[in-house]
């Protein structure tokens, strides 16, 4: 774990306020520097928990990945008991597990809790990746592996901050020693891959669990290695399943090709409307054009981040917009699956039937429900050639937008900036963590902040996941800081 880079050609977000700089609860520089040590001395424990932990193919949903699931789970657990805080193992409503912790708070003290996930994303096509997607590899100073970044870096994180403040407490002769935990709650969770059910429904049928004055998401991260960047709004979703039926089974394009309807050309077109001429999302009767408040992402970083090819447009070359609208003001729908014939061996034939996954990012301020409902509306009114349409709805998440200008937000920013040694910067979000919302539901007057280790390297849900070893790092001093110093 070397000197953090300092990368010049990131997206100019917004600055820590001077509100937080001022925060009168900002750590002292030997209580940086202490848990600091403790951090960097765990070194080669945080590499082994998460070697132990890309091990597991903790798939959900899958047939042949139950039993890793079930494995990970109780690795968690028993790496957590390690670090001082006992989790209970609920089987949920997907047949998921869910872990949960408590440790009470002092009286006086808030109780902060803890997010991550333990699932992870399939490893797609293993032979696009460099070395095997479940062992733990080092190259050029990052470490490689399904989950490394997303998000099982963001649970060794957590563990390495539980320990890193034990330790101080147990040394009567460190400076630090009289260091006080809050309250803290830990939630794990093992299905976030494939929407959170099973925990939505654990916090509706056992919110105590939950109960919480601040909840820390490690779930994101920041906008540039050691850049330090708070998460302020996510989009939510509202996907659907869109199917096109033509002929009655497939025939020979010889005999019947230039008449016969066929289904793959239908999706085509009908995908095809939901696009304007600049390639940016359109959907009838959906606002499309709302802009991003803050500072923007610069194009060009945008481009690196995003592993754009060159010579290939951005959707934002032929518009007014900019990527930063595009990427977190703006819905988006993008083709994220088709179920037609392959290329590969294909045979002579006019497809008969097409499915299409439709993933629709919805923007902060933007009903899930609403947009999804004029999606469809938009797909049943533009079918080419009357071909049979079945849509079948997804299951919608709420976008999230963070309480800026609380006390809790500025904390956490001067907590980061005290770790990272410059100041904590402000970006929105693309993706979507439904968790949000529902927890929000389950404890309404709790204040949510989302940080993490999964920098734009990391290509997550991508081939050769990865995560900087120093982010892991980092972030765990930040958020040991962040526990040791809250309302006090």
């Amino acid at each position: 774990m070397g000197a953090v880079a300092d990368r010049t050609d990131a997206p100019m977000l917004a600055p820590m306020s001077d509100t937080a700089q001022q925060n009168p609860n900002v750590p002292s520089p030997d209580l940086v520097s202490a848990i600091r040590a403790k951090v960097e001395a765990d070194s080669e424990t945080i590499k082994k928990e998460l070697a132990e932990l890309v091990a597991f193919p903790s798939v959900h949903g899958e047939e042949d990945t139950k039993q890793a699931c079930r494995d990970a789970a109780a690795h968690v657990v028993e790496l957590f008991a390690d670090a001082g805080v006992d989790l209970d193992s609920h089987v949920t409503i997907d047949g998921s597990i869910a872990l949960t912790g408590h440790i009470p708070a002092p009286e006086g003290r808030p109780t902060v809790l803890l997010y991550s996930h333990y699932d992870v994303q399939p490893a797609g096509d293993v032979s696009e990746w460099t070395a095997d997607p479940w062992t733990l590899d080092e190259r050029d100073g990052r470490w490689y592996g399904r989950g490394t970044a997303d998000c099982k870096g963001n649970v060794v994180m957590h563990l390495a901050a539980l320990r890193a403040l034990r330790a101080l407490r147990e040394l009567d002769h460190d400076p630090a020693s009289a260091v006080e935990l809050p309250g803290i709650r830990v939630v794990v969770e093992g299905s976030e891959e494939r929407g959170s059910a099973g925990l939505e429904d654990l916090t509706r049928t056992r919110p105590e669990l939950f109960a919480a004055d601040v909840i820390l998401i490690a779930d994101v991260g920041n906008v540039a290695v050691g850049r330090p960047t708070l998460v302020t709004t996510l989009r939510g979703t509202a996907d659907v399943d869109v199917t096109l039926e033509t002929l009655a089974g497939p025939v020979h394009s010889g005999m019947f090709g230039g008449a016969a309807p066929d289904a793959l050309a239908a999706m085509m077109r009908l995908l095809d409307s939901l696009r304007d001429d600049t390639g940016a999302t359109r959907i009838d009767g959906l606002d499309c054009g709302q802009a991003w408040a803050g500072l923007g992402y610069d194009a060009d970083t945008f481009r690196g981040d995003a592993g754009v090819l060159d010579g290939v447009d951005l959707i934002s070359d032929g518009s007014d917009a900019s990527v930063a609208d595009l990427t977190w003001a703006r819905p988006a729908l993008i083709v994220t699956g088709i179920d037609c014939p392959p290329a590969t061996n294909a045979v002579n034939a006019i497809p008969s039937k097409v499915t299409a996954h439709l993933n629709l990012r919805v923007p902060p301020g933007m009903d899930p429900r609403e947009a999804q409902d004029k999606l469809v509306a938009h797909l049943e009114s533009h079918v080419p050639w009357n071909a049979r349409i079945d849509i079948r709805r997804d299951v919608l998440a709420s976008s999230f937008s963070a309480d800026v200008e609380g006390d809790v937000v500025k904390h956490v920013e001067a907590c980061l900036a005290a770790s990272y040694g410059r100041e904590t910067e402000r970006m929105g979000e693309g993706a979507s963590i439904p968790l949000c919302a529902t927890l929000l539901d389950a404890v309404p007057d709790a204040d949510i902040v989302l940080y993490g280790v999964e920098e734009p390297q990391c290509r997550i849900h991508s081939s050769d996941e990865s995560v900087d070893p120093r982010e892991i790092r980092d972030i765990a001093v930040a958020e040991a800081l962040i526990l040791a110093t809250i309302g006090r």
